[in-house]
């Protein structure tokens, strides 16, 4: 059983080591750039759909 998990995790560190290719700093910037935006995006349509709703039903129950 220990055999395995160590076959595991030394095949795992050779894949993460030599196999995988690692984003560019210019890449992994703009992904990170493209992110942050949608994020930003996604909060402000958010926000105006909670304020349209908050409106719509202050006018349908003006005393609550």
């Amino acid at each position: 059983m220990f055999k395995s998990i160590i076959t595991y995790c030394k095949d795992s560190y050779q894949e993460l080591a030599h196999r995988t290719t690692w984003p560019t700093r210019k890449e992994l910037t703009h992904s990170a750039i493209v992110v942050l935006v949608a994020s930003i995006v996604i909060a402000l349509v958010v926000f105006a759909e909670d304020k349209v709703f908050y409106t719509l039903m202050q006018a349908i129950y003006p005393n609550s």
